[in-house]
């Protein structure tokens, strides 16, 4: 029984370590942007550029050729816009 509780504490340990590696790695617009297009059933591809416009707020360019406005808006839902 005293090996089950180690190997508890040691799997609870590596999951916090995991937690925490994950939230130091930077974080790519880019990748979630293509995501949220995808989502939203726009043909996109993949986004080769993007311009912040302000807070939860993008111009994305795809590798399609489209251009979308992403934005979150005012009642809080994500807005994706083909330009």
């Amino acid at each position: 029984m005293g090996v089950g509780k180690n190997a508890g504490w040691f799997l609870g340990a590596v999951l916090f370590a995991t937690v925490l590696m994950a939230q130091a790695k930077p974080v790519d617009p880019g990748q979630d942007l293509t995501a949220v297009i995808a989502l939203q059933g726009k043909p996109c591809g993949q986004v080769v550029t993007f311009t912040k416009l302000g807070d939860n707020d993008y111009l994305a360019r795809c590798s399609s050729g489209d251009t979308y406005r992403v934005y979150v808006n005012e009642k809080g839902r994500v807005i994706v816009e083909k330009k």
